[in-house]
C-alpha cells in the first residue's frame, strides 16, 4: 500500500473504523512504514533510556499495534513490556516478536484502567491525535501512573496542527501533575516528509 493508507487512517472518524482499517492492514504494516521511514518508535525508546533508572521495570506499550514500539524498547534493554490494543490482526503480529511478557486487546469503546503503580513507564506512539485515539485517553493513562511513573508519547504533524494538543502537555506541567522530562521534535515518516514531537512526562 502507498500513501493513501496514511490518509486514509488519519481520516478516520471512529474507533471501530480505525480497529477495521488496522485489522485489514496488519499483514502489511511493517513494510509499508518501514518504506516510508518511520523513526518515532526508535527516537521514543532512546529517550526513555535516557531518564529511566530501571530497565526491569514494566512498561506498557498502549496501542501497541505490531508491536514496532516493543521491538524498539526490548532494542535499548528493556526487559519487561505489555501491550494492549484494539486490532486483534495487529496484536497476532505483536505476539510473533517474542518481546511481550503479556498481551491484550482492548474492546473498541471501553475504558483502559490498571492500578497505579503497576506500571513504571507508559508508552503511547502513534497513538494519539488525528485518526487515532482522542487526546482524554492521555488522561486516563496518566491516572494509571504513580508518582515518578513516566508517560512517553508522540503528536505528529497532523496533530500539532491542532494547539489543543500541546496544550494539554502545558497545562498538565504548569498545574503541577506532571513534569516534562523530554521532548524533541524530528523524523516521523520521511518518505511522507512528516515529523512528529516526542514527549516523556514524569508524574508528580
Amino acid at each position: 500500500m502507498g500513501e493513501e493508507i496514511f490518509e486514509k487512517i488519519y481520516q478516520a472518524r471512529s474507533a471501530e473504523a480505525q480497529r477495521e482499517i488496522y485489522d485489514t492492514w496488519s499483514e502489511t504494516y511493517d513494510a509499508d512504514v518501514k518504506a516510508q521511514g518511520y523513526a518515532t518508535p526508535a527516537r521514543m525508546a532512546a529517550a526513555l533510556a535516557g531518564v529511566m533508572e530501571r530497565y526491569d521495570a514494566p512498561i506498557l506499550d498502549f496501542g501497541c499495534g505490531t508491536g514496532l514500539s516493543g521491538a524498539a524498547l526490548a532494542g535499548v534493554g528493556f526487559t519487561v513490556i505489555d501491550g494492549v490494543d484494539i486490532s486483534e490482526g495487529m496484536m497476532a503480529s505483536a505476539g510473533a516478536r517474542g518481546v511481550y511478557r503479556d498481551l491484550r486487546v482492548i474492546p473498541v469503546g471501553e475504558p483502559f484502567s490498571v492500578a497505579p503503580g503497576t506500571y513504571g513507564a507508559i508508552a503511547a506512539v502513534g497513538v494519539i491525535g488525528s485518526g487515532a485515539a482522542p487526546l482524554s485517553v492521555l488522561d486516563d493513562l496518566a491516572a494509571c501512573l504513580a508518582s515518578g511513573g513516566y508517560l512517553t508519547f508522540s503528536f505528529n504533524d497532523h496533530t500539532l496542527e491542532d494547539p489543543a494538543y500541546e496544550a494539554w502537555v502545558r497545562g498538565e506541567v504548569d498545574a503541577g501533575r506532571m513534569g516534562l522530562r523530554h521532548r524533541d521534535y524530528d523524523a516521523h515518516l520521511t518518505g511522507l516528509d512528516m515529523k512528529s514531537a516526542v514527549y516523556i512526562l514524569e508524574k508528580s
